[in-house]
């Protein structure tokens, strides 16, 4: 933005000023997930009349403000202190304070502290207000183009390891609708070798360093991720949004062509389910979602 804080300041005030935004609130306030340009007008008034803003890293935090031409009184807030800085909110609010709630970037309590200083404040009785913006998990969905999907879940980060990742990651398999994960660089291989172990077909969009500079967006059968990653190191770089696809609707024997049937039976008692599935299709011409849908669904009834 190349715009002088002054006038940015004003034109907020100017689409925004319009409405009461009342004293003794928290203001849950999303900021820009890469691209400053993202921040809305609301963003930036509300911004302007806090009294307090809450901050995840109060050096994140002050180099937004200053951006603005801001100078506000900064309270860190964030996972190993919110317990201890809620109480220190709601005593400004008490005061008649309007307290503002940023993260880093994104949304505010959404894979980042806030959600336990929201419920604190609202149980003691101040309001809670919204200002919605930027999401990664919601720009990732909407580039996904799953036009299967009717209905999405927000998934985050998946535990770090052992036998706790291994079963939230089964659970997010079968799970019918759209899943959205996030996830660190250093381990963005492993979560696509694990995906493409265990369910090669399933289309998944990989985002990756989204409203930033090198933004990429890729598409692909969860097969082809690792070897995509691989094949240029930069894409191992940033912080990644994969959005999981829906399953396809579930076929039954009555849907496929019986010619169909015969050549996924023979084949998936010889070869691993993806190749089954990928000549049974060429075989018949058969469509190759319904196939690994059936095949999947006789899988998971085997265990």
């Amino acid at each position: 933005m190349n715009t002088s804080p002054s006038l940015l300041l004003q034109a907020a005030e100017q689409a925004a000023g319009g409405q009461t935004l009342p004293t003794g609130a928290l203001y849950v306030v999303a900021t820009p997930i890469g691209n400053l340009a993202d921040l809305t007008l609301r963003a930036i008034h509300v911004l302007a009349l806090a009294d307090t803003v809450a901050c995840e890293d109060t050096r994140v935090g002050g180099a937004l403000l200053q951006h603005l031409g801001l100078r506000k009184p900064l309270l860190p807030l964030h996972q190993h202190n919110e317990a201890a800085a809620a109480g220190h909110v709601i005593h400004r609010l008490a005061a008649g304070e309007r307290v503002v709630l940023v993260s880093d970037a994104g949304t505010p309590a959404v894979s980042d502290p806030g959600a336990r200083l929201v419920a604190a404040v609202a149980a003691a009785g101040h309001r809670v207000l919204p200002i919605p913006g930027p999401s990664s998990a919601l720009a990732a969905l909407s580039v996904a183009g799953d036009a299967t999907a009717t209905a999405f879940m927000f998934q985050g980060f998946l535990p770090a390891k052992g036998r706790e990742r291994e079963a939230a990651l089964a659970a997010v398999l079968a799970a019918p609708g759209a899943q959205i994960l996030f996830e660190a660089p250093h381990r963005i291989e492993t979560l696509a070798a694990a995906l493409a172990a265990a369910a090669p077909m399933r289309t998944v969009t990989l985002c990756r360093e989204l409203t930033k500079q090198f933004e990429t967006v890729h598409t692909a059968p969860a097969g082809d991720l690792p070897a995509w990653l691989a094949a240029d190191a930069n894409r191992l770089r940033g912080e990644f949004v994969l959005v999981l696809h829906a399953l396809p609707p579930t076929a039954g024997d009555d849907d496929i062509d019986p010619a169909a049937l015969r050549a996924l039976d023979v084949l998936q008692r010889e070869l691993p389910l993806k190749q089954a599935v990928a000549l049974a299709a060429e075989i018949s011409g058969a469509p190759r979602n319904a196939l690994y849908a059936l095949a999947l669904s006789r899988k998971q009834g085997e265990n």
